[in-house]
């Protein structure tokens, strides 16, 4: 048995995450942290405003799906109390990244931080990077709900780094013009990437590829927030063994 604690348990994903942990008989949720609903119960567990929460209710794993703001502060409590972390949030600077490594790997806990829990997001990003070896002209058009704050989101910026990385050349496109700036999106290592916010939407992303006489579209649909929860519980099961810092699901699917 796991016990677990939930970061940002009051948000939509949070509540989402202490549902899944509740019912799975592997884990005991032991603490659920938010302040902006400190006091309400969920899932049995009432909701502290205070991080000490955790090592109150002897937690052995926390889940953060908080705000890039905050996260890095979290994560520096967790490890230096020996608590296993798993990531969620996005937004992390690479220098943040760098840092979480640098604690995991001198300390007794370990982190996995993921763009994104949907196992079909990850495999997406996986079928984008192979076609970028033979169809190398691309761009990302990433589509989330209205209260995402990071633009482009973790997932964007991971798969259009790992088009970049696999293709041999980087194909010249036009940039827009000077009347307006930004219809173009943002240049991400070369690889063209657009947000959309809108409400309505949960988190999907389409990678569209050219070539001579030929498009290839993969694209992801999360409707559900349910979608993440796989990932999420995967996630739990594996930080506990996978040393230092882990980032994204990749592994933990190869099992490597």
């Amino acid at each position: 048995m796991i016990r677990v604690g939930v970061v940002g348990a009051g948000g939509r994903m949070g509540r989402e995450v202490c549902r899944a942990v509740a019912v799975d008989p592997d884990f005991d949720l032991v603490a659920a942290v938010d302040p902006a609903a400190a006091g309400d119960p969920i899932e049995g567990v009432i909701v502290s405003g205070d991080i000490a929460a955790l090592v109150d209710g002897s937690a052995e794993v926390a889940v953060d799906f908080t705000h890039a703001s905050a996260v890095l502060d979290t994560i520096r409590w967790a490890l230096a109390r020996g608590i296993h972390m798993v990531v969620g949030t996005t937004g992390i600077a690479p220098s943040g990244l760098e840092e979480i490594r640098v604690l995991a790997d001198d300390g007794d806990a370990n982190v996995v931080v993921a763009p994104n829990f949907a196992i079909g997001a990850v495999l997406a990003m996986r079928f984008a990077e192979a076609a970028a070896k033979y169809m190398p002209a691309a761009e990302v058009i990433e589509l989330h709900h209205d209260g995402k704050a990071d633009a482009p989101s973790g997932t964007a910026l991971a798969t259009a780094r790992r088009i970049a990385a696999a293709r041999s050349s980087t194909p010249l496109a036009p940039a827009g013009d000077d009347e307006h700036p930004g219809a173009r999106g943002t240049e991400v290592d070369g690889v063209r990437v657009h947000s959309v916010r809108l409400p309505g939407l949960v988190a999907h992303q389409e990678v569209i590829l050219g070539g001579p006489g030929q498009i290839l579209s993969i694209r992801h649909d999360s409707i559900d927030r349910t979608s993440f929860m796989p990932g999420v519980i995967m996630a739990i099961k594996a930080v506990g063994s996978r040393r230092g810092l882990t980032i994204g699901l990749d592994a933990l699917l190869d099992g490597s």
